[in-house]
Parts: C-alpha cells; structure tokens; sequence
C-alpha cells in the first residue's frame, strides 16, 4: 500500500471492534453509501478487516487468454484482495490455491463481485472469503486481469486502493479511506447510545421508553 494510502494501525484496529451494522449506520448518518448487497461470507464466523488491493477482470477476447490470480504476488499482508468480476456467476477467479497462499501469505481476506469455487478447501483453511455465489467453472480463457489498483464497483459500490473492507456474518462495507476515520467517531458515538438502550432494557424499561430517552430513531439520521 502506498504511504500516502495507509490506515494508521490503531484506526484498524478499532475498525476491527465493531460488525458491520454499526459501521453501516454511521455512514448512513454521514450520508455515505458502502454497503456490498448480495455478497456474502463462504466460511461462517470469518471476519475481515483490512484495506483494499483492487483488481478487476474483463472478459477475453479471441485474440485475449484469460489469466487467473497472477496478481496476489503483489498484496502485501493485512490487504485484502477485492475482485470485480462484473457480478459475473458463470466463472470462478479464486479457488484453493489461491486461498492456500493467501493464508500463508497473511492477507486479511477476498471480497468478490462473482463467484469462488474449492468451497471444502476455503472451509478447511477457515480463509475469509465473501462472493455473491460458488460456481466450479474457472475463469481461466474466460475472463482476463485488466487492472489492478484501480477504482472498481462491488455490487454497485465503488471501491478504491486503500479503502477499508469490513466484512462479517451480516455482510460487506466500504469505507471510503478518506473518511475513515469520521466514520469510526460516529460509528462509537451509536454503539454507546444502544449500549445505553441496553442497560435500559436490562433494568426493566420497555423498549420503547428507552428509545425514546436516548434518542435512537435518529441515530442514523444525518444532521443536515
């Protein structure tokens, strides 16, 4: 990642700390849009948590072969490697061996706007993989690396290099890098008040009540 595009660790790490619904309502409030639909974890209870090396594939040509993974020699560990494939489900671009290395190899995860295959294997690994889909048939002499590092979509969200992947049981978002750190600052500021609500709750207050006292059907409202 290049210098000018690197998260502060602590920043990461307390990204890490939070699911994906709270990190989604605070880019509501702030008005940003970074939810992945239809992309969702292949191994359950896997997390990922990391920023963002971008490739995007396009389909080949007659005089264009197809390759498949020759990029993840260039991520380094802790990134994570988001795939659009164009939301394409007729042909893999990641399977086990690529998940061999990528674990061996610390990168934090894959996210794809497509489809992954070599589902036993992943499992096994327990590697953080979410897709919209799994499908056995390779990529290979059907879609072809274009670019890479480089702004691409995910399900209609747009992803760029160094952008934050956060992703669990619930699903994908991004967080756009340059706003990372605002969205860590709402994102605790409406964890704590449905901390608040919870307590409540635990005490013996209706829901109701206790929503109303701390405010919460405004929480992901924004401001102006």
């Amino acid at each position: 990642m290049k210098p000018e595009l690197t998260l502060h660790k602590e920043v990461i790490e307390a990204f890490s700390k939070l699911d994906t619904p709270s990190i989604s309502d605070a880019m509501d409030k702030l008005r940003i849009t970074g939810g992945c639909l239809g992309i969702h974890p292949v191994v359950p209870d896997t997390y990922i948590c990391g920023q963002a090396f971008t490739i995007h594939y396009a389909p080949c040509g007659e005089e264009v072969k197809g390759t498949v993974g020759d990029f993840i020699d260039d991520i380094q560990p802790g990134e994570v490697a988001v795939i659009d494939n164009n939301g394409r489900l007729d042909c893999t671009v990641w399977g086990d061996i690529m998940s061999t290395y990528a674990v061996k190899h610390g990168i934090a995860g894959t996210v794809i706007d497509g489809v992954c295959r070599d589902i036993n294997v992943i499992r096994e690994l327990k590697y953080p993989i979410f897709s919209k889909s799994t499908y056995m048939v390779t990529g290979k002499d059907r879609v072809y690396v274009d670019h890479i590092n480089e702004p691409i979509s995910i399900s209609g969200v747009q992803v760029c290099p160094g952008d934050l992947i956060c992703a669990d049981n619930t699903g994908v978002v991004v967080v756009p890098f340059k706003r990372a750190e605002e969205v860590l600052k709402v994102a605790h500021e409406i964890e704590a008040v449905e901390q608040q609500i919870m307590a409540k709750i635990e005490a013996g207050m209706t829901l109701k009540e206790a929503r109303q006292q701390t405010g919460y059907h405004k929480l992901q409202t924004p401001e102006d």
